[in-house]
């Protein structure tokens, strides 16, 4: 993979009891993946209460893997990695 911005995703469904350690835990990734340059954002389904997605972008796939492989909880699939295609 070269050039472009590349992204990460990860779906996931918390219980409602569960979901202020999912939020928590997601300020924790927050930090960590802007220490390693990258962005990333939470998503909760409108309909669906505790379904979430979150994304983690970076500027490249080799900063976006080490990011991942360093996370404090590792997402299912590292190796997945979308790279943004040009329009």
């Amino acid at each position: 993979m070269s050039g472009g911005r590349v992204l990460a995703l990860h779906r996931t469904i918390v219980t409602p009891s569960d979901r202020g350690r999912f939020l928590d835990r997601a300020r924790e990734l927050r930090e960590h993946y802007r220490r390693h340059e990258c962005r990333y954002w939470v998503f909760e389904e409108a309909e669906l209460s505790g379904a979430f997605i979150e994304f983690t972008e970076a500027a490249d796939a080799g900063a976006l893997a080490s990011a991942l492989a360093g996370a404090p909880e590792p997402i299912v699939d590292p190796a997945r990695i979308y790279q943004e295609v040009e329009l």
